[in-house]
């Protein structure tokens, strides 16, 4: 954004602090040598992006441009100018020999050839677009032709230029490769934070990496420390580069990262000796790699060569062998998440793998368990390759003594001794109490949600504070919050404080189904909760329902009648539910949602729709929206479907629907069906 009233001094400390900015992320985020403190940092920072917001003069490689843009709906798919192959791989010294052996002689040489070797990043592989020397566009590799448009992330990576900075040779077109990686310490302190929030934590950097890039909102990619090495080029003009070397050179030049290690060596034999040396050293990266990558030094020799139909003919993968080590389970456990699933985990014999002591590891669900034939007292062999957390690959059953002891599937909680539940098909097993510790801060986040009670100002970080302070441990307690208590809390004026009071003493007056979403009931959304409310008249009427009796209502099906069931004749949750309904909390509950025998259908009543494809709204929006209008929005399509509701980019659903013969309408036809201008639902 430009304004020609911006004063010239303003212009120039603008310009100023955008320059020296970029040079201090430069210095840390790429070369790892900062000058200046986080906090100078910081402050130069803040002075930034307060001068752009008075005058309205924002430069377009400012550093607050990196972080800010709203939350997308999807990705947009975009087209590579030049295909993103793969690497063919090798995993021995001889198929490396066999590689160097078909390189001369494609060539018709005898001579050795001189190749370049660098470390295999277990990352995303990414290719960022410029254009006069300014970042324009960021996409994945996808399937080597097309990816997906991820810039407005990519953007919050600090180490990724928003602008090529170099003395000359800027080319007017570029497409940078590289790899978006993340430090392992870095990857260990996400899945630590993960597992305290009851998240399922990442396998791998990779995947961590690979997830934190596609999320939808570039505030979540912003908070994962990504990383990038710049390690090849696709379309570029403007700009003449003889070799691999040349090009590496060229990127160091203009800023951009480039691998921690890089070697020009000649013949097979020196690229064997580097190989060893990188599968070494490894252990002493801050990152993962999984490999060495070698490839032909010379472009002009590159070309000769060409490519195979997914790889080039000029370089090949080494990929170095898994971190393995055997040692034996002395017991195993289950942990209980912030959603109620209980996951089993080992604990061993503490051994070292890969430069790391290793004395646990998931081993996430009793499927696993079953088919791997673990058991407490096992010799087990555990791994640690691309995957940083270990597993156990296999057991020695060899070494078994006849005292080895099985781990079956627990009935009660570990952490509250209720009765966990493991419906069919399904592989989690979950704790579904009210009162279970472990999922308290989950439950009463949810409680509290727009979807439910809607208490302005409980949200996840006040939930946190509240329970950290032990001021909240059940729903109750949400109404025994006084204002006083607040103010003792850091975060909390006399205003704000205020406000949640209020927002807590307005939801003391709730409609049953935003009541019973609010629950949190397994299985029961906001459709469900609708569908409940038209069925039963107040909350007293669901204790002690059957599941027969849920059943016989159209729209539920056995899991939610099982959940439903479960729930309500739970003596502990009936109890908290008339202490909050009784005089001491005074919630009231209303029901406007109960269907009389006189009151009339909704338009959509006793149809099945499923949905597919990108909406005009929100998908949960539009399944709301069949739910209070009689209908059922399923994630399936079957037989027992009426309608599919067919949005851009329709996926398989689509094809099965067809061959099935179900109807399909588009959500403006979905809108007049509800508005009784389209196509009218038989009714009997």
């Amino acid at each position: 954004m430009m304004s020609t009233a911006v004063p010239q001094e303003i212009r120039k400390e603008i310009e100023r602090l955008v320059k020296e900015l970029n040079e201090h992320s430069y210095r840390y985020y790429v070369l790892d040598s900062p000058v200046i403190s986080d906090a100078q940092y910081d402050r130069e920072f803040r002075k930034l992006r307060d001068l752009e917001k008075k005058y309205g003069h924002v430069l377009p490689d400012s550093p607050t441009q990196r972080v800010g843009a709203p939350a997308l709906d999807r990705f947009e798919k975009v087209r590579h100018s030049e295909p993103m192959l793969s690497l063919d791989n090798a995993f021995s010294a001889e198929e490396l020999r066999e590689f160097d052996k078909r390189t001369r002689k494609m060539l018709g040489t005898e001579e050795e050839i001189e190749y370049t070797v660098e470390p295999k990043y277990d990352g995303l592989a990414m290719e960022l677009s410029y254009r006069n020397g300014a970042l324009a566009r960021a996409s994945t590799r996808g399937d080597g032709y097309e990816g997906e448009d991820v810039t407005r992330n990519i953007k919050t990576i600090r180490a990724v230029p928003l602008k090529i900075e170099s003395d000359n040779r800027i080319p007017s077109e570029i497409d940078i490769r590289g790899e978006v990686y993340m430090y392992v310490s870095d990857f260990d302190r996400l899945n630590r934070q993960r597992e305290q929030d009851g998240e399922p934590q990442f396998a791998n950097p990779r995947n961590a990496a690979a997830g934190s890039v596609r999320q939808l909102d570039p505030s979540v990619t912003a908070s994962r420390k990504l990383l990038l090495s710049c390690y090849g080029i696709g379309a570029v003009r403007g700009l003449s580069l003889k070799s691999h070397e040349e090009l590496i050179q060229w990127l160091k030049s203009a800023r951009f990262p480039v691998p921690a290690r890089f070697a020009v060596v000649k013949g097979i034999d020196k690229v064997l000796e580097e190989v060893a040396s990188i599968e070494t050293g490894r252990e002493s990266f801050p990152f993962e790699a999984d490999g060495a990558v070698i490839k032909v030094n010379d472009f002009g020799l590159q070309q000769k060569l060409g490519t195979k139909t997914r790889e080039p003919r000029w370089a090949i993968a080494y990929k170095f062998k898994a971190h393995q080590a055997t040692t034996v389970i002395r017991d195993i456990q289950g942990s209980v998440g912030r959603t109620g699933v209980v996951t089993p985990f080992a604990i061993f014999e503490p051994v070292r793998i890969g430069g790391v002591t290793v004395s646990r590891s998931t081993l996430h669900n009793w499927d696993e368990i079953e088919r791997k034939d673990i058991k407490i007292g096992d010799t087990v062999v555990v791994e640690r390759a691309g995957d940083v957390i270990p597993h156990v690959l296999s057991v020695v059953k060899e070494k078994r003594t006849g005292k080895e002891q099985s781990f079956p599937i627990p009935e009660t909680c570990p952490a509250c001794g209720a009765r966990v539940v493991r419906e069919e098909g399904e592989v989690a097993v979950r704790c579904v109490s009210l009162h279970c510790p472990a999922q308290v801060r989950e439950k009463i986040g949810h409680f509290a949600s727009r979807g439910g009670m809607d208490i302005e100002g409980l949200g996840e970080k006040n939930v946190e504070l509240l329970y950290e302070h032990g001021l909240i441990r059940h729903f109750e307690d949400i109404y025994r919050l006084t204002k006083e208590d607040l103010l003792k809390l850091p975060r909390f004026a006399e205003k704000s404080a205020q406000n949640l009071i209020d927002a807590i003493e307005k939801s003391r007056h709730a409609e049953l189904s935003r009541f019973l979403f609010a629950l949190g009931i397994l299985h029961v959304g906001e459709y469900a909760s609708k569908v409940l409310a038209r069925n039963f008249r107040s909350l007293e009427d669901l204790y002690e329902v059957k599941p027969e009796e849920i059943m016989a209502i159209k729209q539920m099906g056995e899991k939610i009648a099982t959940s439903v069931s479960a729930f309500f004749n739970d003596r502990k949750d009936i109890d908290l539910l008339k202490s909050m309904t009784g005089p001491k909390i005074g919630i009231r509950i209303t029901n406007p949602d109960f269907k009389t025998e006189a009151a009339a259908p909704g338009p959509l009543e006793g149809l099945t729709f499923v949905i597919t494809g990108a909406m005009p709204k929100p998908r949960k929006e539009v399944e709301t929206l069949i739910g209070i209008n009689g209908g059922h929005a399923s994630s399936a399509v079957s037989a027992s479907t009426d309608y599919l509701v067919v949005g851009d980019e329709a996926g398989s659903k689509l094809d099965k629907a067809r061959k099935l013969g179900i109807k399909t309408i588009s959500y403006d036809e979905l809108l007049k069906m509800i508005e009784g201008k389209g196509e009218q639902p038989k009714l009997f």
